[in-house]
């Protein structure tokens, strides 16, 4: 199996683009209005808010090839990054997107493997995400790799309020 996982370069920006919106949409359309769709992808992934993900030095993107192919991504962030305050300790994972096609290949525990190499280098203990209630085979998938559910918060998609199950993984 041919898997490369390489940084996302602000000069990728219309790459990340395209793949954000192909992973999200394909992700949850089916369970969300055509309208708030469209108005969270126009509002998370235009283009002037993934140049300043690149920029913020307290978030990393990554991209996943599968033999040679584009496949998906991973987007960790640390210390005033993090969508929620969890401490110095702790590390983010808030997005782990792979294209539908690419699925069932290990790929997304490949980009949790990279996710948990990047915590070790920057000394967090505390891994976390954020998952929708309603994705219950990501919600499966952390489990297996040691998520512990330890809360919830608020995500808006679109004017719906909706729960985001926040799962913690503790590593030394």
């Amino acid at each position: 199996m041919s898997v490369k996982i390489t940084k996302c370069t602000p000069n990728e920006v219309l790459h990340l683009q395209a793949i954000s919106i192909e992973t999200f949409h394909d992700t949850f359309k089916d369970q969300n209005s055509d309208e708030n769709m469209r108005e969270y992808l126009e509002r998370a992934f235009n283009i002037d808010q993934l140049e300043k993900e690149l920029a913020n030095r307290s978030s990393q993107i990554y991209f996943i090839y599968f033999h040679e192919e584009l496949a998906g991504y991973l987007k960790v962030n640390m210390n005033d990054a993090q969508s929620e305050s969890m401490g110095e300790e702790a590390m983010e994972i808030e997005r782990i997107y792979v294209k539908k096609a690419f699925q069932k290949h290990g790929l997304g525990k490949h980009l949790l493997n990279k996710a948990i190499e990047i915590a070790n280098e920057q000394n967090k203990h505390n891994i976390w995400l954020g998952v929708w209630e309603k994705n219950e085979n990501a919600i499966a998938f952390y489990k297996r790799m040691g998520f512990v559910q330890q809360g919830s918060h608020s995500f808006y998609m679109g004017d719906e309020k909706q729960t985001d199950f926040i799962m913690v993984k503790t590593h030394s």
